[in-house]
């Protein structure tokens, strides 16, 4: 017979699509089941992973959830399965904060359109993820909530703007969690954790509700997981799409690489991309080795113009639209020295694009899908692979640069160059976990990107490559 701490165990490794098949079943009750997170949550508290997180209100759903299924009710696609939601995101029962200190008693009157599917498909709002101040950035190093620890390295940055939600699935205090992607929130904590991570075709899940940096340009709200079948779970429950995934030989498929996403990468970040390709190539898939068009190496001038041009206004935008009396000037004030000091070097006057770049790079946005169309058609290829990021996890406190190869590197080239691809062509991106660095077993991820609306294509390519990469090694703890 197991003890309560095995039983604990087995329930918080489950996967989301396991979890709420057994709950569904009546194998375990969603009371349990959420008792065994919480749980977890309280056991990994040195994560910093939430802003806020109500144990009562997530068992008094669990509970309504084992009610509904004792009555025999509909039982939706998400039954009793609690899921942690980026704090960037509107829940009505809930503060949103954004990661900022202005809005740290924001309570908004409606969920954001995301979450109310989850929850009619019976998803229990579990709590709010901690994140990098405003979503601006890829550490989650937050002065104000404090920063988000790596589960592999507590000294390490989880990745961000969505660290909160990629160290809570990580670290098995839930199995999958609500994201948001502008330039890699999503998909470089997918890297950093270990986890695969979906920042889907643009405008596929709704983002109304949602603080963003654009208007309806390039954020995009999606979800990070342990395995690919719990990306299709959440993608299903969003948009009602239940095309089959299925895992499917690799023999035949042609997959693009070249050597712009290939520079420049740490030396572990190179050896496990490689050893991924070459396990692709095993499996029978064809690599297609050529050069890209020129304009789709413009990906993150790109996208880095449209927001950086657009984050004030964006900002006070959603101050307006959530009824919230502040300007962005006040709400800037309180904002931390670290992301205030960058928002000014990059974002403010004078030091913002101009107008004319920012026009010009609308325009080249148009020109960058129908590039990544033509490449796609012109050598067959049904995905195009890369390394997620050219560096490994930086260690909490390095906010702009890091070292590769001896060079330093600013966090734009290491984080945002390969990632830009997916939000300045609008085209689904797919983070899976390739492998891990040779020292210090950090998780090291390959992405797989697409041609919009092929979402569920590129699932069942992720999971059949799911299964010819190595098995991810589970944080200690």
């Amino acid at each position: 017979m197991k003890t309560v701490d095995e039983r604990s165990a087995a329930l918080v490794n489950l996967s989301a699509t396991d979890a709420i098949a057994a709950m569904k079943r009546g194998d375990v009750t969603a009371e349990a089941y959420a008792t065994a997170l919480l749980d977890r949550a309280g056991e990994q508290s040195a994560l910093n992973a939430f802003v806020t997180l109500p144990p009562a209100q997530v068992m008094q759903a669990a509970r309504a959830a084992d009610l509904k299924r004792a009555s025999h009710q509909a039982l939706g696609l998400l039954h009793g399965l609690p899921i942690p939601v980026k704090d960037s995101i509107n829940t009505h029962t809930l503060r949103t904060t954004n990661g900022t200190h202005a809005l740290r008693d924001f309570q908004p009157e409606a969920d954001a359109e995301l979450v109310r599917r989850l929850v009619d498909e019976g998803a229990i709002v579990m709590g709010k993820t901690n994140l990098t101040e405003l979503s601006f950035g890829w550490t989650s190093n937050n002065e104000t909530f404090g920063a988000v620890r790596n589960p592999y390295d507590l000294r390490r940055v989880p990745g961000g703007s969505s660290g909160g939600s990629a160290a809570a699935v990580a670290a098995r205090i839930a199995p999958l969690a609500v994201a948001a992607d502008t330039l890699g929130s999503i998909r470089v904590p997918a890297s950093f954790c270990g986890l695969a991570g979906l920042r889907p075709t643009f405008g596929r899940y709704p983002n109304e509700g949602a603080f963003a940096l654009t208007n309806q340009k390039l954020d995009q709200v999606g979800a990070l997981a342990r395995c690919v079948d719990d990306l299709a779970l959440f993608d299903s429950a969003l948009t009602g799409d239940h095309t089959p995934i299925n895992t499917t030989t690799l023999a035949g498929a042609r997959i693009g690489v070249c050597s712009f996403y290939e520079s420049g990468l740490d030396p572990d970040v190179e050896r496990v991309y490689y050893d991924a390709l070459a396990r692709l190539s095993d499996a029978g898939a064809i690599i297609v080795r050529s050069d890209i068009p020129p304009m789709m190496t413009r990906a993150f001038e790109i996208a880095a113009t449209i927001m950086l041009y657009e984050t004030a206004h964006g900002i006070e935008r959603l101050l307006t639209a959530n009824e919230i009396s502040l300007t962005f000037d006040e709400l800037f004030e309180q904002v931390g020295e670290g992301i205030k000091s960058l928002i000014r070097q990059v974002a403010l006057p004078p030091n913002r694009p101009t107008n004319d770049a920012y026009v010009d790079m609308l325009r080249q946005r148009e020109g960058i899908k129908a590039s990544i169309r033509s490449h796609f058609e012109q050598h067959g290829i049904v995905a195009m692979a890369f390394p997620a990021t050219a560096a490994l996890p930086p260690f909490i406190g390095q906010e702009s640069e890091v070292e590769i190869n001896g060079k330093t590197v600013s966090f734009f080239d290491a984080f945002g160059r390969n990632t830009a691809l997916s939000a300045a062509g609008g085209i689904p991106g797919l983070v899976l976990p390739a492998g891990t660095s040779s020292a210090q077993t950090l998780p090291v991820g390959i992405e797989l990107v697409a041609l919009p609306g092929q979402d569920r294509a590129l699932l069942s390519l992720g999971r059949s490559v799911e299964t010819v990469l190595p098995p991810t090694t589970l944080p200690n703890g």
